[in-house]
């Protein structure tokens, strides 16, 4: 356990250090290496993780590449316009509209297209509104709060969704009914209580005027008009997958390999440069940082944290729900929510209460917005934002974050249960 315990965190120190631009994926895939060479896992356990992971992980790929080509074209620029002015100059209307967006795009586009794609765009039009950094950081701080809280819809939403939902062989249909509801209540309670704690830092009025028109910012007309059609269409072809019981990440991975292929094709989009720049770290980093978290399975702590949710599971629902739902935010905001995702589904694989792998993945989603290393996306999302020059001090994002995530997340579980 000590050496298994040693190697995953060093791992993980690695992942969120990057020291001298040390990619994710590699970092990965060396704390793997080093866990075989130390016994700490076998070859048979990197088949197992990768049996596990693959479908996720492409799928995510996809994903992706779909929002990079979007945003390539302007869709995501065109909503963001939109979107400011329907709220006609209101600063409250336009927060609460803003929220919306991130929250239809992160359940779209996963958390990760929300974060770091729609983010850049917002950034850039409340700087273009003359907004003043108070305002702006408010923005920024809800707008990265709701691509998290609202990536629960879809099996799609968020890369622990799909890892948790291939685990227990959830079905697409199956998954949307149980986290349609969640997900509403998470986006209405996530912008009422974001509107709560910065109210004040959102003016009454702004000039709207100042902003260009919609249909200027697209580069190709008839292909956005076309995307709303294939994105309906790919909505479909993931109900006939499940209809078939086909991997999801043929129609995400599929999809948007069609898209691209479509825009390259019409000279809209340079089909290398988003093949080259899709995040193809995400791979290595999910098949070795899986295989990390199985050494800790092997040396007993999944035996572990079982107990304790067997315990929950025999003390009713509600009170085994909530109490899955914060030992997995928890324990998402201090080893970030890819382990946690990975250690919780194989502690809950004996546990015999499915409603325990929803507030699994509730609890990993919410959970890391309460420190900047609780997920991928949010340190992404944080490197993004420096470049852009606005940084985020820890202990500023673990305040806003400790306030905010425990009353959402316990009304979420209790709307799961």
């Amino acid at each position: 356990m000590l050496l298994a315990s040693l190697i995953f965190l060093l791992t993980l120190i690695f992942v969120i250090w990057q020291p001298k631009g040390l990619q994710i994926g590699t970092t990965a895939i060396i704390g793997a290496v080093v866990a075989l060479a130390f016994g700490v896992v076998s070859f048979a356990d990197v088949g197992t993780v990768t049996n596990i992971v693959w479908d996720a992980t492409l799928a995510f790929i996809g994903i992706i590449i779909l929002s990079m080509v979007l945003d390539e074209i302007g869709f995501f620029e065109w909503c963001a316009i939109k979107m400011a002015k329907l709220s006609k100059g209101n600063g409250h209307l336009m927060f609460v509209y803003a929220l919306i967006l991130g929250s239809f795009v992160s359940a779209l586009f996963a958390n990760d297209g929300a974060a770091l794609i729609l983010t850049p765009i917002l950034l850039a039009k409340m700087r273009l509104l003359k907004l003043n950094a108070k305002t702006i950081l408010a923005f920024l701080l809800a707008g990265g709060f709701i691509s998290d809280s609202a990536s629960l819809p879809f099996v799609f939403s968020n890369l622990t969704n799909i890892v948790t939902a291939n685990y227990f062989n959830i079905g697409f249909l199956e998954y949307i009914q149980h986290m349609f509801i969640p997900y509403l209540v998470s986006t209405f309670v996530s912008i009422l209580v974001l509107w709560l704690f910065l109210r004040n830092d959102i003016p009454k009025k702004i000039d709207i005027t100042l902003l260009s028109d919609e249909n200027d910012v697209l580069k190709s007309k008839t292909l956005f008009k076309f995307s709303w059609f294939f994105l309906a269409l790919l909505l479909i072809g993931y109900f006939i997958g499940d209809h078939y019981d086909l991997p999801i990440s043929i129609f995400a991975l599929g999809g948007g390999v069609i898209f691209l292929a479509i825009s390259a094709y019409l000279k809209v989009v340079d089909a290398k440069e988003i093949i080259k720049n899709a995040p193809w770290q995400v791979v290595w980093f999910s098949i070795g940082l899986y295989i990390v978290v199985y050494g800790l399975k092997n040396a007993g702590l999944t035996d572990y944290l079982a107990i304790v949710l067997k315990d929950l599971a025999s003390r009713g629902d509600t009170i085994a729900i909530v109490g899955t739902g914060f030992i997995s935010a928890f324990l998402s905001a201090i080893m970030n929510n890819m382990p946690t995702i990975m250690i919780m589904d194989i502690a809950l694989h004996d546990v015999g209460n499915s409603a325990l792998a929803y507030a699994n993945i509730i609890g990993c989603n919410l959970g890391p917005k309460m420190t900047p290393f609780g997920s991928l996306a949010t340190l992404l999302w944080l490197h993004v934002l420096a470049n852009k020059g606005v940084k985020i001090g820890f202990w500023e994002y673990s305040k806003f974050g400790l306030m905010v995530t425990p009353p959402v997340l316990l009304v979420v579980l209790l709307s799961l249960g």
